[in-house]
């Protein structure tokens, strides 16, 4: 005849299971912890990267657009002087007309 299992040497052996069962999950989740880490580091890195591109490109833009504000003042300085000097030619060529008429 066979005894009886011990009632307590059967929860032993069950929960030497679990605990083996809980470390392995740990670990799994330990695992994919450090790669969520990496990624976020990564991730970090990257937009860093780009917020620096980012900037450097917005600052060219506005030097760019700088230049051609002044470009754009500069023309239209010359515009009222192109005026002014084609009303004085006109002038001049009014007066000559007249003398030349008279």
């Amino acid at each position: 005849m066979t005894a009886a299992p011990d009632p307590t040497t059967n929860v032993a052996v069950e929960l030497e299971k679990l605990r083996g069962e809980i470390n392995t999950g740990l670990e799994s989740i330990k695992g994919t912890l450090n790669i969520l880490v990496e990624r976020t580091t990564r991730t970090d890195a990257d937009v860093a990267r780009l917020r620096h591109d980012m900037e450097s490109d917005d600052q060219a833009i506005r030097d760019e657009l700088k230049t051609v504000k002044d470009t754009v003042e500069d023309l239209k300085k010359w515009r009222w002087l192109t005026v002014g000097a084609a009303g004085a030619v006109g002038v001049i060529a009014s007066y000559a007309v007249q003398f030349i008429a008279h």
